[in-house]
């Protein structure tokens, strides 16, 4: 199994799949690299694909401590595979969790994102669910722990907004929780508490985002109730982002919709590689529509 090294010596699984401009594709925390099956196999004909499990999740390595996980460190992490490879420049795709972390890569080394893909985020970012996001992420935490990923994962498999999946494809919902049972459930539990249970809201980081001249895509799926707002908010401060909406979809967008998420990537690498992924014309932003001097009626 091939596997690389964190600066702090923790081993990651990944899989390389593809030549061409690479792509390194960021899960979300009740998936892992297997989650993006349905896009490594359409992208890799004509880009390199690097799909990787996140620490905490095997085969990567489970540390115990828990001042391995935190926000920072699944960002850093992203570079770190990216350094093994010998890969300066990426496409950064990342869902949920791995859109969070795609998104502080970018914060924190913006030259080396090509572009960043951030679907599905937003949860904890909302003053008034803050507390609430908190309190759950800790409960999640301890069910992992009391109930193992056996028998939790049907049971989280069928939140508010994973549901969708089990609508539109029961045969795909049933692999995602099959998937999700064999997670290591303190690893699983350590990431709830040290990545998301304290990373810091969205809206906390909007001067930094105003500064961040990477094209962006930000999608997100209009039965995400918690990740609307916040993925407006980021449209409305990120300089070079463009925002998809996809209708009657839940959180697990590239699951449910795997046809309409590849296109939309792809068009949007497309449009990166042109150079017409740009900033927003200022005209757009302006309030008040401009009324010609003399209004009226021309022959």
């Amino acid at each position: 199994m091939p596997h690389i090294q964190t600066d702090d010596h923790v081993q990651l699984y990944y899989e390389a799949t593809g030549q061409g401009a690479p792509i390194i594709w960021v899960h979300e925390f009740a998936g892992d690299h297997r989650s993006w099956e349905a896009q490594v196999r359409f992208f890799s004909r004509r880009y390199r694909c690097i799909a990787y499990a996140a620490r905490g999740y095997p085969p990567s390595g489970v540390p115990a401590s828990m001042d391995d996980y935190s926000q920072a460190r699944a960002a850093r992490d992203i570079g770190c595979v990216l350094d093994a490879l010998r890969i300066e420049r990426a496409h950064v795709v990342g869902l949920s969790m791995g859109g969070f972390a795609a998104l502080h890569f970018g914060l924190m080394f913006p030259e080396r994102a090509l572009s960043l893909t951030i679907a599905g985020v937003g949860y904890g970012s909302e003053a008034e669910h803050a507390d609430t996001f908190r309190r759950l992420s800790h409960q999640v935490a301890d069910q992992f722990e009391a109930l193992g990923s056996p028998g939790f994962a049907p049971i989280y498999a069928e939140g508010a907004s994973r549901v969708q999946l089990q609508n539109k494809d029961p045969r795909g919902w049933a692999e995602f929780v099959e998937h999700l049972s064999q997670h290591d459930a303190a690893g699983a539990a350590r990431t709830m508490r040290g990545v998301q249970a304290r990373r810091p809201s969205l809206y906390t980081l909007q001067e930094a985002l105003q500064g961040l001249d990477v094209p962006a895509l930000i999608m997100t799926g209009d039965e995400d109730d918690h990740c609307l707002q916040p993925s407006l908010f980021l449209k409305r401060t990120l300089p070079r982002s463009g925002l998809l909406v996809l209708p009657k979809t839940g959180h697990t967008i590239n699951l449910e919709e795997p046809d309409l998420f590849n296109r939309a990537v792809l068009d949007f690498l497309h449009s990166v590689e042109a150079g017409r992924w740009t900033a927003r014309d200022p005209r757009a932003t302006q309030e008040i529509m401009k009324v010609a001097a003399d209004p009226r009626p021309r022959p």
